[in-house]
């Protein structure tokens, strides 16, 4: 299995006003604290080491080439990104 970086949530919005409110009212170390305890658990759920070395490496690069992976490819006739 390889890491799947297309678009594959149905309402991202909803998504990150979830991960907002998670972290409303938490200091910077509890903030950090949550986001740890989600990636292992993400992490857990995934299982596939290999899928989690590529997904570390890809979140280590500069975020205009994290975001144009994230994006995945333009659809036909669509600009490229």
């Amino acid at each position: 299995m390889s890491l799947d970086t297309r678009p594959r949530l149905a309402d991202p919005d909803a998504l990150f006003a979830l991960l907002v409110e998670a972290h409303r009212g938490l200091d910077a170390a509890a903030s950090r604290r949550l986001d740890a305890k989600l990636v292992l658990l993400l992490a857990n759920h995934i299982g596939d080491m290999a899928v989690l070395r590529e997904a570390i490496a890809l979140a280590g690069e500069p975020t205009a080439t994290r975001s144009a992976a994230a994006a995945g490819p333009a659809p036909p006739g669509a600009p490229p990104r």
